[in-house]
């Protein structure tokens, strides 16, 4: 898969290999590739507008369900299996991004100062959230209320996918 670009374990933004996800689900403007095993969620990752796959198992269809069901309602609170991932400051990271209420956006610098840490480090954990959309670090925003980045870009197709999240629970 040399059209990948990697950041971490994380393609970006690529075409999808459809044997690569357990299910796509198609969006507004992009997809989202659900990997999966049967028993928890390994990883959620933003592809460009395509064709969807269907899940190919029981874990991805609820997967595909719920992440449906957030497409059609902002409100929707996940309740999926997540595979523990990533070191102890990216998960305390992952945690306060959790606790984002839907229609609500911090700081990169409120989080940093809930955990005694620097902006750019909160930043760069935030690109490296393996479960996008379940865990919203697009409500994740730069001071003044900037965009900031999204899974590590600062701009093009992800910043456009960060917009679109963010509007579809503004309205």
């Amino acid at each position: 898969m040399a059209s990948h670009r990697e950041r971490g374990a994380r393609p970006v933004s690529a075409p999808a290999d459809p044997v690569a996800y357990q299910a796509i689900v198609a969006a507004p403007g992009f997809r989202l590739g659900v990997r999966c095993d049967n028993d928890e969620v390994q990883r959620i990752v933003f592809l460009p507008a395509g064709a969807e796959v269907p899940p190919s198992n029981a874990l991805a269809a609820e997967t595909v369900r719920q992440l449906l069901a957030y497409l059609a309602d902002a409100e929707h609170v996940f309740g999926l299996p997540l595979r523990p991932s990533g070191t102890p400051f990216q998960r305390r990271v992952w945690q306060q991004i959790a606790a984002i209420p839907a229609h609500q956006t911090r700081a990169y610098g409120e989080i940093a100062r809930a955990l005694h840490n620097a902006p750019r480090a909160v930043g760069q954990a935030c690109g490296a959230n393996p479960f996008p959309v379940i865990v919203p670090c697009h409500r994740v925003l730069a001071s003044g209320g900037g965009l900031g980045g999204f899974a590590r870009q600062n701009g093009g197709f992800l910043l456009d996918v960060k917009r679109w999240l963010l509007a579809h629970e503004s309205g």
